[in-house]
């Protein structure tokens, strides 16, 4: 459970936090290797950079990388605080005492960095790739022209739709939990609920009792349930729409 908490809460923030990792990684490609003032700068700052990568390569450039951005925090985070949280959780922190060891406590979580950052380094490396590529005149770096799926390929739909079934999740999950307690409740004669007045009333007690990831219980649960589903209607949706489109011309 750590591992998969873990995993799909960097996945999360991976979405917000993407067109940053554009921006720094072709700023810090800029100038490679060249004395300042020899070169031209395409980017000047944080936000000229994004005013340029969106204004010549398009606003859907901010988010190159994605993919492999989402399943390297997934795999990296997972691994690093799903390993930790083993370590906390089997008592290998503490003393034999009882007490908090910090010393063990810094090599659980050096152990477990090293090991997500090892399995996560070539899926990082194919992220750079594809997060530096540019249109030649704000081309930074040396240019990879990997091509993950080619055009029209139902495999786009696919990785489509299983991002955006981590997002629903995300999004939906302690909504889910609150109609399941809702729906669950016991009710007296006139039929109102005996343990929450409403919508708002079930977050607010669930949050205040069991804290924050109780609002995320089952969450495991939840993505295997809606995340096929979401991901096979989406990928349905795109092929009949192709299927259309192709026999109605």
């Amino acid at each position: 459970m750590d591992f998969l908490m873990s995993g799909l809460a960097a996945c999360g923030a991976c979405v917000f936090t993407n067109p940053l990792e554009v921006v720094k990684t072709r700023m810090q490609l800029q100038g490679e290797l060249q004395a300042p003032g020899t070169y031209q700068r395409h980017y000047r700052n944080v936000f000229h950079a994004f005013i340029t990568i969106g204004k010549v390569d398009g606003l859907a450039a901010l988010q190159k990388g994605l993919a492999p951005a989402l399943l390297y925090q997934f795999l990296m985070n997972g691994i690093r605080l799903g390993t930790y949280g083993l370590a906390e959780a089997g008592g290998y922190l503490h003393t034999a005492e009882g007490t908090h060891s910090p010393a063990r406590s810094a090599a659980a979580g050096a152990l477990a960095g090293v090991m997500g950052a090892y399995l996560g380094s070539p899926i990082y490396m194919v992220k750079t790739h594809l997060q530096a590529q540019a249109a030649s005149e704000i081309a930074v770096g040396h240019q990879y022209k990997h091509q993950i799926f080619p055009p029209q390929s139902w495999k786009v739909a696919l990785v489509a739709a299983m991002v955006s079934g981590i997002a629903v999740v995300l999004a939906m999950t302690p909504f889910d939990v609150v109609s399941t307690r809702l729906y669950n409740q016991p009710t007296d004669a006139q039929g109102k609920g005996l343990m929450y007045r409403g919508l708002l009333d079930a977050l607010l007690q669930t949050a205040r009792t069991e804290g924050f990831f109780g609002m995320y219980k089952g969450i495991g649960a939840s993505y295997f349930r809606l995340g096929p589903h979401t991901i096979l209607s989406l990928f349905f949706w795109d092929q009949l729409r192709s299927l259309y489109y192709t026999y109605a011309k």
